[in-house]
């Protein structure tokens, strides 16, 4: 594998935003085939996407692809200011505290503190929930239409991505979350009747 070429060719896989938000950089010394750092609210620049090359070699060029697409499409998709309850509730407990600090009002410092701290701590549990791996997964399966792909076929290579990554990586079984995409893919490539239940999308 020619290391320029392959990149040159991730590349033109992504779709324009991931282009524009995310750089590939060579990590040959991870134990990851592919890893990423999960965007903070103030990392606003680039986002980098770490690949041991000698690794991802070893899979073949489909997986390759979906594994790429999938880690892109967790990128650009982490929403930390989205409209909703938590961002509310953030927002009027910064707000909250600063006054409280203004006035040096300890008991207000308190309260206003922990209720930042519990809103951001959701907002971090909502990026990070089954959900936005099933929803990361299925975006990847939509880039991957529109580069030829049937939606069976990149289900079943996103799928065998999974379980040969976790070979590579040394890993005997897989996490929780890769079970349950896992069984989400088997139910998209309809290979299994069996979906996700809604009450385990929301852990």
């Amino acid at each position: 594998m020619n290391l320029d070429s392959e990149i040159s060719r991730l590349l033109d896989l992504m779709p324009a935003s991931g282009r524009m938000l995310t750089r590939i950089v060579s990590k040959p010394q991870q134990t990851k085939v592919i890893d990423f750092t999960f965007p903070l609210p103030w990392q606003r620049g680039t986002r980098y996407i770490y690949i041991n090359f000698d690794l991802l070699r070893r899979l073949s060029r489909p997986q390759r692809d979906l594994i790429l697409l999938r880690a892109v499409s967790v990128l650009i998709n982490v929403q930390w200011f989205k409209p909703n309850i938590y961002q509310g509730i953030t927002v009027a407990a910064l707000v909250g505290l600063t006054v409280e600090l203004i006035q040096t009002d300890a008991v207000g410092i308190v309260i206003a503190g922990g209720l930042t701290t519990l809103a951001v701590n959701q907002i971090w549990r909502n990026n990070r929930s089954v959900q936005r791996e099933l929803d990361a997964d299925e975006a990847a399966i939509k880039v991957a239409l529109r580069r030829g792909y049937s939606e069976t076929e990149a289900a079943l290579q996103l799928l065998s991505g999974i379980e040969a990554v976790a070979q590579l990586e040394g890993r005997s079984s897989l996490s929780f979350s890769e079970l349950i995409r896992c069984q989400n893919l088997k139910a998209i490539a309809n290979i299994s009747p069996i979906g996700v239940p809604d009450s385990v999308k929301q852990e």
